[in-house]
């Protein structure tokens, strides 16, 4: 148990990279680093899937980004509802990210959500275009008036889950990568051989992809409400 203390506190710490010497010093941690390196993945992977697409005779290469990018937008925006459509492309790239993130660890990579500050950096980008696309779609005085309906007395309570979404979204992520860690080490010493592998393809895999897909829901479902 004392090893499990110490790999669960090496996880949890992130560790710098290296510093940018600027403004007295700027750390790039170890969830940055790979965060990059995803977002590299992603572009390189979409710069070869759209390379010299065509009308007539496609590519079996370009009938996968049409069928990739189409079956993502019905995914998204069917969750989101007709009018949340417009946000499905974030959406479908925030998916693509925290699934690979929550999986990269097969690779040897320290998966990003498993710093607190990935979910928590993207719940609040998603509570932000939330309220944004409220905001947009109602304008400011009918945004402000929904926090008190269905009656003034419950004002306080609207305004506070304005913070307690984020706080859930962030939380959810974050605990389900560190518990899913923490069953696998445990299983790991219980195990040594053989079990661990199995519940690695579902912990370390099937797992990761099922969050990023419930963040995504969420977010959906709370856009879909805040256009209403």
């Amino acid at each position: 148990m004392h090893n499990l203390a110490e790999r669960l506190m090496d996880e949890l710490n992130c560790n710098y990279i290296f510093t940018i010497p600027v403004l007295g010093g700027i750390g790039i941690s170890e969830s940055v680093v790979v965060t990059w390196i995803i977002m590299a993945f992603i572009l390189l992977a979409s710069i070869f899937l759209t390379h010299n697409l065509k009308v007539h005779n496609i590519s079996k290469k370009q009938a996968f980004a049409e069928f990739l990018v189409n079956w993502l937008e019905s995914l998204v925006g069917d969750m989101a509802g007709e009018k949340g459509k417009k946000y499905s492309l974030y959406l479908g790239t925030v998916l693509v990210y925290i699934a690979i993130a929550n999986v990269i660890g097969i690779f040897g990579f320290k998966a990003p959500t498993k710093d607190l500050n990935v979910p928590a950096a993207l719940a609040i980008m998603s509570i932000a275009l939330v309220e944004g696309a409220s905001i947009y779609e109602h304008g400011v005085k009918k945004w402000l008036h929904k926090f008190t309906e269905p009656i003034a007395i419950v004002t306080p309570i609207n305004i506070l889950e304005v913070f307690t979404r984020p706080l859930s979204l962030c939380m959810r992520l974050f605990g389900n990568v560190l518990g899913a860690f923490v069953i696998m080490e445990l299983l790991k010493i219980v195990v040594p051989i053989g079990i661990p592998a199995v519940f690695c393809l579902y912990f370390d895999l099937f797992d990761g992809i099922l969050q990023a897909y419930v963040f995504v829901f969420l977010t959906s479902l709370y856009i879909k409400e805040a256009l209403e």
